[in-house]
């Protein structure tokens, strides 16, 4: 077996590790073994120098090359809400009158139904459009709507 064919085994390898992982970072090395078989491939027969090729080549991608990916693959956003926080800001319709002192009240929100305080303690009655201002645990803090 040749040298290069080696340099490229590792490099299909760690291919294959990159796969397996993210952070672009085990492809960085794949690129230094791909460069380093073509240095055998193209007749350099110094396995020092192929070493050096592949560190050189490696750290070169790690420093440069691996900074561009990352930013390319980064979400655009990391104030991103999902699941329940999502719904903040949202707008419901009241189900069940909201009502503080008795503590009952109901908001339907995009076909569920959420337990619902209001914003400022004040009785807001069925059918009533609200926003979600505040998220709680299970219970969400409504505000009115005025039409």
């Amino acid at each position: 077996m040749e040298v290069y064919q080696i340099w490229l085994i590792a490099a299909i390898v760690l291919v294959i590790l990159e796969i397996a992982t993210s952070g672009f970072g085990v492809i960085c090395f794949a690129i230094g073994a791909g460069f380093a078989a073509l240095a055998a491939g193209l007749g350099l027969e110094s396995v020092t120098w192929q070493i050096v090729i592949f560190a050189v080549v490696s750290l070169l991608t790690f420093i440069f090359l691996r900074p561009v990916v990352m930013r390319f693959f980064e979400k655009k956003s990391k104030d991103v809400k999902t699941n329940a926080e999502a719904i903040v800001g949202r707008k419901g319709i009241v189900s069940e009158r909201i009502n503080a002192t008795q503590h009952t009240g109901r908001v339907a929100i995009d076909g569920d139904d959420w337990k619902a305080v209001s914003e400022d303690g004040s009785v807001i009655e069925k059918g009533q459009s609200v926003e979600i201002v505040k998220l709680d645990s299970i219970i969400v803090t409504v505000k009115k709507i005025e039409p």
